[in-house]
């Protein structure tokens, strides 16, 4: 996923450009065609102004905040027809997944696939396409391009009926169980 990342800060009192490139942990799923996941961004529990310093994404970047930092995703779903055809190679798909967004994999339920739950209160923005949030009791709600729902670190999944992918930005916020 090519997503473009402006990142302003500032120089010598002045608002600037720091960087204007394509986010630096992205991925294009091999063995799931239409699945693809950008980390756009992270924050660490104080954030401080004005920003300086290094890129906050790197190879060892978690996709799942600790409580008090942020993470900012971009995800395209493809349609779950795509894990339905016979050529599907899920014990393949299910390796890069865990390769190269761990934290989200580790908390897929292995009996109930793509159903999760983390630590999080995520604010998820259907970018493009449709898409169905399930939850616990079965009950799928349909979203459209613009629609926005508050996770509340509740166990879900995402499913697509769709034939086009579903394009969604998710602001991850790490929170505390209670």
């Amino acid at each position: 996923m090519n997503v473009r990342r402006v990142v302003t800060g500032h120089k010598k009192g002045k608002a600037v450009v720091i960087s204007d490139a394509r986010t630096p942990r992205s991925h294009d799923f091999v063995h799931l065609p239409g699945m693809s996941t950008a980390l756009v961004w992270s924050t660490p529990p104080q954030p401080s102004l004005p920003l300086v310093g290094a890129d906050p994404i790197d190879d060892k970047s978690s996709w799942v905040p600790p409580v008090g930092q942020t993470r900012l995703l971009v995800v395209a779903f493809p349609p779950d027809s795509i894990a339905m055809s016979p050529g599907f190679d899920g014990a393949a798909a299910g390796r890069e997944n865990a390769e190269f967004v761990p934290d989200i994999a580790a908390a897929i339920e292995p009996n109930n696939p793509g159903m999760h739950t983390t630590d999080t209160v995520d604010y998820a923005i259907v970018l493009d396409g449709e898409i169905w949030l399930e939850l616990d009791d079965g009950k799928q709600v349909h979203l459209r391009a613009h629609d926005v729902v508050i996770q509340n670190g509740t166990r879900h999944a995402w499913r697509n009926k769709g034939t086009q992918p579903a394009k969604m930005a998710f602001v991850l916020i790490g929170a505390r169980r209670s």
